[in-house]
């Protein structure tokens, strides 16, 4: 278990991380308005992020191009939020890490993957396992404001 300044460190680094970003790709977006990653892409788009949706069977989710994968998006990617089945996540992290993105987050429900947070930390890519992006700036960003 995690002390108290380790969490405390942690919430900084996340609350000054969420001001850097500029830029998500969300992998596993769904078009349905029903589910979680819709509706959290909805509102990190609401928050004044610029979204990438990542779903090959789409064309346009939340009025943006979809794209088929994270090397499609043409533009600089500051941060992936992954909402895959979790024996997906090791491929997902891998294509991530050849973006180079500032953070990963893997959502809640994907899982525990030590490994790939290994990965990531070599690579200098910071990542966030079990934790909601949305709710993270809910709490650390909107509630400031």
């Amino acid at each position: 278990m995690r002390s108290t300044p380790e969490l405390a460190a942690e919430t900084d680094s996340l609350e000054l991380l969420l001001h850097e970003i500029k830029t998500i790709a969300i992998v596993g977006i769904s078009r349905n308005r029903q589910k979680d990653s819709h509706f959290v892409g909805r509102y990190l788009q609401k928050a004044g992020y610029t979204i990438y949706p990542v779903n090959p069977g789409a064309d346009e989710i939340l009025g943006v191009k979809a794209y088929p994968d994270l090397k499609s998006i043409p533009d600089k990617i500051d941060a992936v939020d992954i909402f895959v089945k979790p024996e997906y996540v090791p491929q997902v992290v891998d294509e991530a890490l050849e973006v180079n993105p500032k953070a990963i987050w893997l959502q809640l429900g994907v899982g525990s993957h030590e490994t790939e947070i290994e990965k990531a930390r070599a690579a200098g890519v910071k990542m966030f396992q079990n934790r909601c992006m949305k709710v993270d700036h809910q709490f650390l960003i909107r509630d400031k404001n």
